[in-house]
């Protein structure tokens, strides 16, 4: 993947070089950005309220092993969205969180139609298109699997 950008096709040529300077960083900023967004709902979670809640939200709606989903809800919050936002085990934790978007859209959203101001889908709907697009693309150079010398 080239990051050259052909200034005679912008319509603000002068913008080349700024385009061409952040360009390379680009993929590693939404991917950090998917994670940091998130890590505050898990930390949220963590501090203010119990699994039990959770579980009890979970086996409302039908679903088995509704304790160890809310347990499973406060990691992909919390420890797997900060492991997007570094890089670490890129792919496991945008497949976690995709997973976890899956579930939220269909299951608990869904009713509510489109818009996050009525609680629908469309904010969940945004972590689910990213982390499917991370977890194809991977990590990326700036990101701590790279360093490691590992994809994930």
């Amino acid at each position: 993947m080239s990051d050259n950008i052909d200034r005679s096709k912008l319509l603000i040529p002068a913008l080349g070089g700024l385009y061409e300077k952040f360009a390379p960083y680009s993929y590693a900023f939404m991917r950090f950005a998917a994670g940091a967004v998130l890590v505050p709902h898990g930390v949220q979670k963590v501090l203010l309220n119990s699994p039990d809640t959770f579980a009890n939200n979970i086996s409302g709606k039908g679903l088995p092993f509704a304790g160890v989903l809310a347990i499973l809800v406060f990691f992909t919050e919390s420890i797997a969205a900060a492991c997007l936002a570094l890089g670490l085990f890129t792919r496991i934790a945008a497949l976690m969180i995709f997973v976890q978007m899956t579930v939220i859209i269909t299951v608990f959203q869904w009713q509510y139609g489109y818009f996050w101001t009525n609680r629908g889908i469309e904010y969940a709907l945004l972590w689910w298109l990213l982390c499917l697009a991370i977890f194809f693309r991977g990590g990326g150079r700036y990101s701590l699997d790279y360093y490691l010398g590992k994809e994930f």
